[in-house]
């Protein structure tokens, strides 16, 4: 799966721009080359607030279930740490790093988009967790940073459904820190990022370290345990099923082995 990652600077502001058409779907080289941009951004003491971006309809489709980098076959699971690993990069930074969704965020692109301190998005912005409907357990920390948001009671409503929630009921909910007209997005993205960039920069990232205390901690141990989740899961004809479906573009039929 080819993909693309590029930075650029506006003032104090640090973009990070990602595309894996047609559906921006995350491997761990994708992952790899955005944690390695966020620590880039994170050591330049020019950038005072990361922007996150991703090119075409869908901001993450989740992970990529195909291709050489995809985490089936045998190497799956192995793959699956590596993108956790990087994952964990992402979510250690320092400095406040804002997601601009445009379009769906689904599995693993939910977890890069919570990966964020905050999210803005368009009216057709959507965010599931839609592990359940693979057969799969959640990953990306998703256990652990969705309930941060949006509170535990709706958090396991998105998980143990799998439902899509609309960028209306996400900011109702605290998934969407703003909802802008499509064509304003981008311009208010940045607009909302140099809210936080016009700031002491000092004083920017004490009181984030403040704010998420043992987050960088907690996300691994939960990825840790994901990952073991996942990885029993895996080898069963429901998650199989699942897969398959999805390719299929119909119902799932499981059967609970």
């Amino acid at each position: 799966m080819s993909f693309e990652v590029c930075t650029v600077q506006h003032d104090h502001v640090g973009e990070i721009r990602f595309t894996a058409p047609p559906h921006n779907f995350a491997s761990s080289a994708m992952m790899m080359a955005i944690a390695d941009a966020v620590a880039a951004m994170d050591a330049d003491r020019q950038v005072r607030c990361i922007l996150l971006t991703a090119e075409g309809k869908t901001f993450c489709g989740g992970a990529n279930l195909a291709g050489d980098d995809a985490v089936q076959g045998a190497e799956g699971m192995s793959e699956i740490a590596l993108f956790y690993e990087n994952a964990a990069r992402i979510m250690s930074r320092t400095k406040p790093m804002i997601a601009s969704v445009q379009g769906a965020a689904i599995g693993a692109g939910l977890g890069l988009a919570l990966a964020a301190d905050f999210r803005i998005a368009s009216p057709a912005a959507r965010f599931a967790a839609n592990f359940v409907k693979l057969g799969f357990h959640p990953g990306f920390a998703i256990s652990c940073t969705l309930p941060r948001v949006i509170g535990a009671q709706r958090a396991a409503w998105m998980m143990l459904s799998g439902n899509r929630v609309n960028a209306e009921q996400a900011l109702d909910w605290g998934l969407a820190d703003r909802v802008v007209p499509a064509g304003d997005l981008e311009r208010e993205a940045l607009a909302m990022a140099n809210e936080i960039a016009c700031n002491a920069p000092l004083a920017v990232v004490a009181v984030r370290a403040t704010l998420v205390g043992e987050l960088a901690r907690e996300v691994v141990e939960t990825m840790r345990h994901e990952h073991a989740q996942q990885a029993m899961l895996k080898n069963t004809a429901d998650y199989a099923e699942g897969v398959a479906a999805v390719f299929e573009r119909r119902a799932a039929n499981f059967t609970g082995s």
